[in-house]
């Protein structure tokens, strides 16, 4: 077997296995999988994995953004588009500045080296931050919060670590091209994004394959980020709004099959990402230790756990004085309606974690000056940003659900009431409809009866979920008729089965049947 054939199908059952455990302890699996890497990185005879940047950077983030963008609500981002920017633009400023302080302060890294590592620890990662809070049903709009923040503040950090690290190798920087820079970074950014995500909706709308449908969003989302990336714009941009563009399109422009494709692909991609992102996490710990040599490892630490007390204080210190500061500024009653609740704000401060953007930034730090030197203290930002990821990641992550339960936080309902709100509008349509079609010749009365006695009842047992009139009894008599109609969907499928092992129809045509009996049962909750 080829010497790294072994370690990847380690590192491949030890994701399965970990997930299957996460679930079943009941800890959300990034943390299972940082710490399940970390152990495993001082196995004896594991070979050292490292993390490229470039992997991280141009070929694990473009599509985990691109995904993020796709399923992100513009309405509830643009709800919320104060509190966002200014958590994405002005609080990694202070996070920057505050990490700073305090690394020159116990370590005496130079300013512009502490400048840097401030600036490559203080973006939040949106995948470990919602993956985490969004299994503890926590109200969606404190997911979008931490989605939002998560997503846009990576433009502002890597403008701020390029200029940090120009800093550090002793160019000059001049205040008025920094503003430039960042307007500049983010419109181009942002206008490729669009220009390829509208360029791949007109050629997913003029294929019929599924999988060329799917395979072309795969496409915008490095065709987005690559580009902008490579013309000194902002890839993170270009390929969160390319994701968003395609997001609203897609069910106009994309076949019936390639929209039943695309959901579960993007899921399964956005999953085997982030638990390779987080194992690989933890296994960087063994040789970011080898190389640190400027510094004791017990100051190391030390300092390392400083920092990430300083990066979740800054954080609370923010959640807690600058909202309250708005609210004495904008008594408007929309803004009065939308006011965050104080139990919401602690889980949101408890939720500012690093992840994989942050180390591949430290990694990606040259190793070299323009004059030939090292870089200065390279291997310490390297070991601290390690520490704060960790910090951050780790202990939120696995004290967050303890912190959700005792606050008694659970989601308000509002997005389950607009979901059933739409269906019952869905299903008035499709009534009204069904009227205008029975004058027709050609449809027998059967049919319209059969068709309208059934949306007739899924609009009753849709008026009592959403509240429109008192539930009768009709939700019961629903759960009792898809109970028996699950019976039935398992007893095709049992002899189809029986079908096929019979020889009687051969596997293409299985699982065709197969497809059709798994969307009809899975229809049945809605």
């Amino acid at each position: 077997m080829d010497s790294a054939a072994l370690p990847l199908l380690v590192l491949m059952v030890v994701v399965v296995g970990l997930q299957v455990l996460a679930r079943r302890v009941g800890v959300p699996y990034p943390i299972l999988l940082v710490l399940g890497g970390l152990a495993l990185g001082f196995v004896p005879g594991m070979p050292p994995i490292g993390l490229s940047p470039g992997l991280v950077l141009l070929v694990f983030l473009p599509p985990l953004l691109f995904a993020s963008g796709h399923s992100a609500s513009p309405r509830d981002l643009r709800a919320d588009t104060r509190t966002i920017s200014l958590m994405a633009i002005v609080l990694v400023l202070v996070t920057m500045g505050v990490v700073a302080v305090t690394a020159h302060a116990l370590v005496g890294l130079p300013w512009p080296a502490a400048l840097t590592l401030g600036a490559i620890v203080s973006p939040t990662d949106p995948l470990a931050a919602t993956t985490v809070a969004g299994r503890l049903g926590v109200p969606r709009r404190v997911i979008t919060l931490l989605e939002g923040e998560g997503l846009f503040n990576d433009a502002t950090a890597l403008l701020a670590y390029r200029i940090a690290v120009a800093a550090t190798l002793g160019s000059s920087v001049v205040a008025g091209q920094v503003v430039s820079q960042f307007v500049l970074e983010v419109a181009g950014g942002v206008l490729i994004g669009l220009a390829v995500g509208w360029l791949a909706a007109e050629a997913i709308r003029r294929t019929e394959d599924p999988l060329a449908g799917v395979s072309l969003g795969v496409v915008a989302a490095y065709g987005a980020y690559l580009p902008a990336a490579r013309l000194g714009l902002s890839g993170v941009l270009a390929a969160l709004a390319c994701g968003v563009y395609l997001g609203r399109q897609i069910p106009t422009v994309a076949t019936v099959s390639g929209r039943l494709l695309g959901w579960p692909f993007w899921r399964m991609v956005v999953y085997l990402l982030n638990a390779a992102l987080f194992i690989m996490i933890g296994l960087q710990v063994r040789p970011i230790l080898t190389q640190v040599t400027d510094h004791s490892a017990a100051e190391l630490i030390g300092t390392a756990a400083a920092v990430a007390a300083a990066v979740i204080a800054t954080r609370f210190v923010w959640i807690f004085t600058v909202p309250y500061l708005i609210r004495t500024l904008d008594r408007r009653p929309a803004q009065v309606t939308r006011r965050v609740e104080a139990r919401q704000r602690l889980v949101i401060a408890w939720s500012g974690m690093r992840g994989a953007v942050s180390l591949a930034l430290a990694l990606a730090l040259p190793t070299r000056t323009a004059a030939g030197g090292p870089f200065p203290h390279r291997d310490a930002i390297v070991f601290l940003t390690f520490g704060v990821v960790l910090g951050t990641l780790v202990v939120p992550g696995l004290t967050l659900p303890v912190l959700v339960r005792r606050l008694k936080i659970r989601d308000d309902g509002a997005e389950d009431h607009e979901e059933a709100q739409a269906r019952l509008t869905a299903t008035e349509a499709a009534l009204v409809r069904l009227e205008e079609l029975s004058a027709e010749d050609g449809i027998s009365e059967d049919t319209i009866e059969r068709l309208e006695n059934t949306y007739r009842r899924r609009r009753r047992r849709l008026s009592a979920q959403a509240g429109v009139i008192h539930d009768d009894g009709d939700q019961d008599r629903s759960l009792a008729d898809r109970r028996l109609a699950r019976e039935l969907i398992e007893a095709q499928r049992h002899t189809v089965l029986q079908l096929r092992d019979q020889g009687a129809i051969n596997s293409d045509a299985m699982h065709r049947i197969e497809r059709d009996l798994d969307l009809e049962y899975s229809l049945l909750d809605k």
